[in-house]
């Protein structure tokens, strides 16, 4: 798909920061300790500093979590080395730095620039694995085989130096051109084998394109733009190594996993049904992830019904296990941790329960005997999976932009080493769900406010055109609404409310009746 770009004039964004009571600078002790931790952090002992890195990112991107080498395996199969900024390294337990990243949560991102989680002195600098110099990290090594199933894991604290600062666009392009090197060659054929077992297993991915706002010349553009082929391969790389940390978790019998409901199978049905009006084909015994992802988003029709496949991925969330249900938290620190404290990332001591003293080994026994735990203690959730992925499945991957996956990764690291799990993170794994959630509505309303806002500054002047409009969604008339639904139109990149009798998946004309930036709203009519 094309990329689709509308110039609109300058927008304000600063009365939607204050309406989501965005932070606007650090504190003073919090820049402080960052400087401090940027510039007296030992690095790991654990030398892979040899492994050739790359990090793959968008091209202004500095905070990078992220960095990856893959190779063959002698014999047969793949191994991935996958790197993660070591956040935990640089932030105190118990310290200011920690108690403002609870407060922001993750890094919200606006058209004028972001909201960090961290310090830029870390986040984009001493922390982000950015090529030349020796960065401390997470390394995570998967093996894999020829039909890329995961054959053995591990993962270590270690200094590692990423070579290279790559982006989308131009691996894309190498690849497209046949120049890439060999390491990035693997990546799509990695990716494939990762995204053909998530299908087979019933995962389900949305296609869909994406509406960004973009800096220019002359103000902003609004952009549609789908996501390119070594976006969704680089995205399995990290999907394989959530998975295989939800894994170490779970059979540990502690930790943080992200979950989501499988579609129910009446859903499914009521998607199957949509398929056939809309000229979807679903062969006999086709799983619905297979059906999605043949789906072609610029189609009117194939976006109408990615829409209608969005109901499926509901219910997403946080689920701790393993840990007691409540804690009391100080202020500005993990309950059980005094401020002050400085146990070790690695596993120093902290002043809550360890797994070792909750009588639950750590990364020994089977799921079930994990969860058998005493009053109070959360157990392992019945259905422990994540629908989207097909599999159980935790954030590890973006500490230096997301809260919990400091947390998460302590836990595998405690796990897979057999010792007990800080106590500092245990107080927090209870808590961690409800501020994660809190923090994802803040990060989605600051997403699609943006968005809004740059649709009615860009149409307010144009009130009574006619577009034309494909229909991704329709509601039928009752008693407290008239007949009306969702439509996009192709240029400008817009998607809003529309009145009328609407045919799903149909292009109509439309007029537009009402573009208000100060409400953030547009509002079209069937013409």
């Amino acid at each position: 798909m094309p990329m689709k770009r509308v110039v609109a004039p300058q927008i304000d964004f600063s009365g939607l920061r204050r309406e989501l009571g965005l932070p606007d600078e650090f504190s003073e002790g919090v820049l402080a300790e960052a400087g401090a931790a940027a510039r007296a952090t030992v690095m790991p002992e654990t030398d892979r500093s040899g492994i050739e890195f790359v990090t793959i990112d968008p091209a202004t991107s500095r905070d990078l979590d992220q960095a990856m080498h893959l190779s063959r395996r002698a014999g047969g199969g793949y191994r991935v080395h996958y790197a993660i900024a070591d956040v935990a390294s640089y932030v105190r337990p118990g310290g200011p730095m920690e108690a403002e990243s609870w407060a922001r949560g993750q890094t919200v991102y606006l058209p004028d620039g972001r909201v960090p989680l961290h310090p830029p002195v870390l986040s984009e600098d001493a922390a982000s694995l950015l090529p030349g110099g020796e960065r401390a990290a997470v390394v995570w090594t998967i093996d894999l085989d020829g039909d890329g199933e995961t054959v053995a894991v591990r993962v270590e604290r270690a200094r590692v130096r990423s070579r290279a600062k790559l982006d989308y666009v131009g691996v894309q392009r190498q690849i497209d051109a046949g120049t890439a090197p060999e390491m990035l060659t693997l990546l799509p054929e990695i990716g494939g084998l990762l995204a053909r077992r998530a299908s087979d297993r019933g995962a389900v991915n949305l296609p869909l394109p994406s509406q960004e706002i973009e800096r220019d010349s002359d103000g902003w553009r609004l952009v549609l733009r789908a996501p390119l082929a070594i976006e969704e391969h680089n995205a399995q790389i990290s999907l394989l190594t959530g998975m295989a940390a939800a894994r170490i978790m779970l059979d540990g019998g502690v930790g943080l996993i992200r979950t989501m409901p499988s579609p129910k199978p009446e859903a499914v049905e009521k998607l199957r049904a949509a398929a056939g009006p809309l000229g979807i084909p679903w062969p006999d015994g086709a799983r619905v992830g297979a059906v999605i992802a043949a789906v072609n988003p610029a189609d009117p029709r194939g976006a109408a019904f990615l829409d209608q496949a969005a109901e499926l991925l509901r219910g997403a969330g946080y689920t701790a296990f393993g840990v007691a249900a409540s804690s009391q938290p100080g202020r500005g620190a993990p309950s059980g941790q005094t401020p002050g404290q400085t146990p070790g990332p690695a596993g120093g001591a902290g002043s809550g329960p360890s797994v070792a003293a909750t009588g639950r080994g750590a990364g020994t026994g089977p799921v079930g005997e994990a969860a058998e735990a005493g009053e109070g203690v959360l157990p392992i959730p019945a259905d422990a999976g994540h629908g989207g992925v097909g599999a159980p499945y935790a954030h590890v991957t973006a500490p230096l932009r997301r809260l919990a996956d400091r947390y998460a990764t302590e836990v595998c690291l405690s796990m897979y080493e057999g010792r007990a799990v800080p106590g500092w993170v245990l107080d927090a794994l209870p808590r961690l769900p409800k501020a994660m959630a809190a923090t994802d509505r803040v990060a989605g309303a600051a997403d699609r406010g943006a968005i809004d806002l740059a649709e009615a500054v860009l149409l307010q002047g144009r009130v009574g055109e006619v577009f034309e409009a494909a229909v991704l969604d329709r509601e039928d008339a009752n008693g407290k609404r008239p007949a009306g639904g969702t439509i996009a139109l192709d240029e400008p990149a817009v998607r809003a409310k529309c009145a009328g009798d609407l045919p799903l998946g149909e292009r109509v004309p439309v007029r537009l009746t009402s573009a208000d930036p100060a409400s953030r709203t547009v509002r079209f009519e069937r013409v």
